[in-house]
């Protein structure tokens, strides 16, 4: 019963997060600290994410595994040359792959 109490909070408290955003009065959100930090917040999960997946075996547990060290080495040189997002992503899982193919 206690996990229907938590989903249901969840499911209310993502419901009043996305209706505050839609009430917020426009002056607010024309407000350039405002679009600044809009700006930045998705920036910030994606990494947060990257991390959390490149950094650990899908528990509490921190691990090195060279082959995604590589894919994420690899798609930040291609993202430095400039490359389009979809090169970018199979840069990284080229790498990632020849490096498990070579057993790393």
């Amino acid at each position: 019963m206690a996990l229907w109490a938590v989903i249901i909070g969840t499911c209310a408290g993502c419901y009043l997060l996305k209706l505050a955003g839609l009430s917020a009065p426009r002056r607010l959100l024309d407000h350039p600290l405002v679009q600044r930090f809009a700006m930045a917040v998705p920036v910030a999960l994606l990494a947060a994410l990257i991390t959390v997946q490149t950094a650990t075996d899908g528990g509490q547990q921190l691990v090195f595994d060279p082959a995604r060290v590589g894919g994420i080495a690899a798609a930040a040189v291609a993202l430095l040359l400039r490359a389009p997002f979809l090169v970018v992503l199979v840069v990284a899982a080229a790498t990632a792959a020849g490096l498990r193919l070579l057993g790393l």
